[in-house]
């Protein structure tokens, strides 16, 4: 009987510990790192609508960014403060920006020793836009017991002078932040957050995706290669590897765009709009209403794929100035490289190979004729009787219509209409 009544308490007691350490729960370590953009708010979203669904003691999260979209971070700075469980920011590297947002948006702020938050300014640092982000920044420091003058210092050098951007222990004396440390246990204990284990998320796949193709750099580097492929695609007959290339990189570039926030696929299909007009140009030589307006459009689609006019300027430039150097360069060398036969002609056809040239047609000269077909730019045209192949000067010539030859080089009469 006595055996029986310890087993009984000791079951009872090991029952107890379980339940207790069950609702104690685990502590989630949800990581924000680079660029804040569309792709940040919908991974924050979707993780903590599952960790909503499990038992947990507290939400860390890890902060390392220089900022990113105001619209973005705004409403991550909205889920952190809608929870309903302890929530620490741990700025373990830097938080500027709108980084400094998200970083106040938690019940406790952490710094480790060697991180910095703040310059916090807008760009572009308009009155209006500054003015909506001082706001945001004042709400949510009143809001969390923060310095709200401190914090707006951080978005206005007006307040202070300078821009404001303190190191862990600096924002530990003016009290932007309640601790310093590096380790999560002790940071947990110095907050008496009991836990069972400290579980850690890793980004997904849109978010690494979004960040690798969103950045200007990469930008370029795929404008440059769709430009390039597209080049070598006129080039050559039929459609081939610079065709699927072109495709492939302005896919990456848009679509990397679209996840992250930057754009919508309005601007994609301004671009492709552009590129379709800049084509047909090319296939009507003169350069008139068709090659301006696709020009304005693939420079419209690529600002509003980029988000901002700086950047998309400055990684137009440089990709249109590329693409320049290397068509130059193809063109000029290109017949010397095997692998270059495809995109540009290698072989030539010399008299004492067996080739004649055609007969020049200097007879015609300054001649009048009609044309028998339509003339875009090349066509058929009748002089005397006799039907030639003609060219205009880069313009369209209807069927029907009275031309004079204006000039003949070697075998082509080029014609303009009376």
């Amino acid at each position: 009987m006595k055996r029986t009544g310890v087993f009984i308490l000791l079951f009872i007691l090991l029952f107890s510990a379980a339940v207790f350490a069950e609702e104690k729960g685990d502590v989630y370590v949800i990581p924000i790192r680079g660029e804040i953009n569309k792709a940040s708010y919908n991974y924050l979203n979707s993780t903590l609508k599952e960790i909503e669904e499990k038992s947990s003691a507290a939400i860390i999260f890890e902060i390392d960014t220089y900022g990113g979209l105001i619209n973005e971070a705004e409403k991550i700075k909205n889920l952190i403060i809608d929870l309903k469980v302890p929530t620490i920011s741990f700025v373990n590297t830097k938080a500027e920006s709108a980084g400094v947002l998200i970083a106040i948006s938690s019940e406790k702020v952490v710094m480790a020793k060697s991180s910095t938050i703040g310059s916090a300014e807008t760009i572009p640092n308009t009155e209006k836009i500054l003015s909506m982000w001082k706001g945001f920044l004042r709400d949510v420091a009143q809001y969390r017991g923060r310095d709200d003058k401190l914090v707006q210092g951080m978005a206005d050098k007006k307040i202070y002078g300078e821009l404001i951007n303190l190191t862990g222990n600096e924002a530990l004396e003016k009290g932007i932040c309640d601790l310093v440390s590096n380790d999560y246990h002790n940071i947990l204990r110095d907050f008496n957050i009991s836990y069972n284990n400290v579980v850690k998320y890793e980004e997904n796949i849109e978010l690494k995706l979004a960040r690798a193709l969103a950045n200007p750099y990469m930008g370029t580097f795929l404008l440059t290669v769709g430009f390039v492929g597209m080049i070598i695609e006129i080039f050559t007959p039929g459609f081939g590897i610079g065709g699927t290339i072109s495709i492939i990189a302005f896919g990456l570039f848009f679509g990397g765009n679209i996840i992250a926030g930057h754009s919508q696929w309005t601007s994609l299909a301004i671009f492709i709009t552009g590129l379709i007009l800049l084509i047909i140009e090319a296939i009507i030589p003169g350069f008139g209403l068709p090659g301006i307006s696709g020009i304005v459009l693939v420079l419209a689609g690529t600002i509003l794929a980029m988000g901002t006019v700086t950047s998309a300027l400055w990684s137009l430039s440089i990709a249109i100035i590329i693409t320049a150097i290397i068509t130059i360069l193809l063109v000029k060398f290109g017949h010397k490289s095997k692998k270059m036969e495809g995109v540009v002609l290698s072989t030539s056809q010399q008299d004492e190979d067996g080739y004649l040239s055609t007969t020049s047609q200097a007879e015609y000269l300054n001649k009048t004729g009609v044309t028998v077909s339509e003339l875009r730019p090349s066509g058929i045209i009748e002089i005397d009787g006799k039907r030639l192949d003609a060219l205009s000067e880069g313009v369209f010539i209807p069927k029907e219509e009275e031309i004079k030859v204006v000039r003949v080089e070697g075998s082509k009469i080029i014609v303009r209409r009376i």
